[in-house]
């Protein structure tokens, strides 16, 4: 996919953000994350109970979430209080819901723009939040390829918030609580690797009806939450135009010179400043003007 004006401005968030911190992009290990927990949701599936929101506000304390079939009347964000959200999409044939929450990148943007590393990347594929390390710079906010995280501009003591993907219960060998409580089969929990092999077992199957794309596979560098389904991706509120490169490599390059110019320019325009104003001093002193 061709990078777009908000793709390049996202990018060029990220590359300011680690050119100050004065870092290059993390390596996270394995490029493809093969090995990594991620889940498929096959939208072909979901029934829009919502039983994954309950599932994760209990799983994190968060607020119940709201009740009732109206909610669906209209489309939503991710949230502070709500780190997953399913939206109904009405068009040709049938409706078509979406569940949306935190991508978990492989390479994410996110932690890589974040100067003093309150977003990490865990080995098994989460990409976890340190609230005591946050300085509330928000440069994620600006990194993220799908505007995922997002600040408690209300608070005394603001944090970032975004879905964790369970990471505590994976670290007990525990599924994600929203995969565990979805009753279609809509959310299937597992190894990055084996995710993408299934879902390009059924999205290539002769007389598939999906559209043939496994999204997640490419997009910023590939993501733990692999998506497929039966109608076009832009239809289900999905970000399209995310470049398909790790957006961290993509700015790679031109992290070492930044640092330079940011670290030498401001002194040498002190040292210039201060040359001048020392000759227009002496000049002044002798009665005579500079040249």
């Amino acid at each position: 996919m061709s990078m777009q004006r908000r793709t390049f401005l996202k990018v060029a968030g990220a590359t300011g953000v680690a050119a100050a911190a004065g870092q290059a992009g993390a390596d996270f290990g394995d490029p493809a994350g093969a090995g990594e927990n991620a889940v498929l949701v096959d939208t072909t599936l979901c029934v829009g109970c919502r039983g994954c929101e309950a599932a994760c506000a209990e799983a994190n304390a968060l607020p119940e979430p709201p009740s009732g079939d109206a909610v669906l009347g209209s489309l939503r964000k991710t949230g502070v209080s709500s780190f997953t959200v399913v939206n109904r999409f009405e068009g040709p044939g049938e409706p078509r819901f979406a569940k949306r929450q935190c991508m978990h990148c492989v390479e994410p943007a996110c932690a890589s723009a974040c100067p003093v590393r309150a977003l990490d990347k865990k080995p098994n594929g989460p990409v976890a939040y340190h609230k005591e390390r946050c300085m509330g710079c928000r440069y994620c906010l600006v990194a993220c390829p799908f505007e995922v995280p997002k600040y408690e501009y209300a608070k005394a003591i603001p944090t970032v918030r975004k879905c964790t993907f369970c990471a505590a219960r994976q670290a007990e060998g525990k599924a994600p609580a929203c995969t565990s409580a979805c009753p279609s089969g809509a959310l299937t929990f597992g190894k990055r690797g084996e995710l993408v092999l299934e879902a390009k077992r059924r999205v290539y199957a002769q007389g598939s009806k999906y559209v043939p794309h496994v999204y997640g596979e490419h997009e910023a560098g590939g993501t733990n939450w692999l998506y497929i389904s039966d109608v076009d991706f832009s239809r289900l509120d999905m970000k399209v135009t995310v470049a398909d490169a790790s957006y961290p490599q993509l700015v790679k390059g031109a992290l070492g010179v930044p640092p330079f110019v940011m670290t030498l320019w401001p002194p040498l325009l002190m040292g210039i400043y201060a040359f001048s104003h020392r000759r227009q001093q002496v000049a002044k002193h002798e009665g005579r003007e500079t040249p």
